[in-house]
């Protein structure tokens, strides 16, 4: 019977072996915080995730999400990956910046199975791109749809092939809506 030491680190712990692995390109860090994570810029984040997965003291060896977000007041889009780890019973995430008007960033559903299904959703809402993704395609929204709903810019369109929209949607039409 083999017997497996639990190897618990705190996420101090993980943003200081990062730190130590990647100095500068840890743009930020909130180890304390409710949500602990890391930041980096998008061409780094590959290498950060190889990191993650690979280090055997870390080996966040399971994706639980990953999400995007517009940050269209700064210019920026972004992904979160919520990371845990089976074996060691520990987590982190991290959050990739890069430029809104060319949002592109570096697979991982080789890493993450599960990333895979993530990333087109990613894809599909924000029209973020996973370079080297395998089949990256729209997963909800049906292939000939125009845009990016969770963009902040996003307009819903009035009808659909001819289907009207949902009345609902006259609050984009008023004026004194911010």
């Amino acid at each position: 019977m083999k017997v497996s030491i639990l190897t618990l680190m705190t996420p101090q712990q993980i943003v200081q072996a990062l730190k130590d692995k990647f100095g500068g390109q840890i743009t930020a860090a909130f180890p304390e915080d409710k949500h602990p994570r890391v930041h980096v810029n998008a061409e780094h984040w590959r290498a950060v995730a190889e990191f993650l997965y690979h280090d055997p003291a870390i080996r966040l060896d399971w994706m639980q999400c990953l999400s995007g977000v517009d940050y269209a007041a700064d210019g920026k889009m972004a992904i979160v990956a919520d990371l845990w780890s089976y074996e060691h019973r520990h987590s982190l995430a991290v959050k990739v910046y890069c430029p809104r008007d060319n949002p592109h960033f570096a697979t991982v559903s080789d890493l993450w199975r599960i990333a895979d299904w993530h990333e087109r959703e990613a894809y599909d809402m924000f029209g973020i791109v996973f370079d080297n993704h395998p089949d990256l395609r729209r997963i909800l929204m049906a292939d000939d749809w125009v845009g990016y709903p969770l963009r902040k810019d996003y307009v819903f369109p009035r009808e659909y092939h001819g289907i009207p929209a949902s009345v609902e949607l006259d609050w984009q039409q008023k004026a004194d809506y911010p």
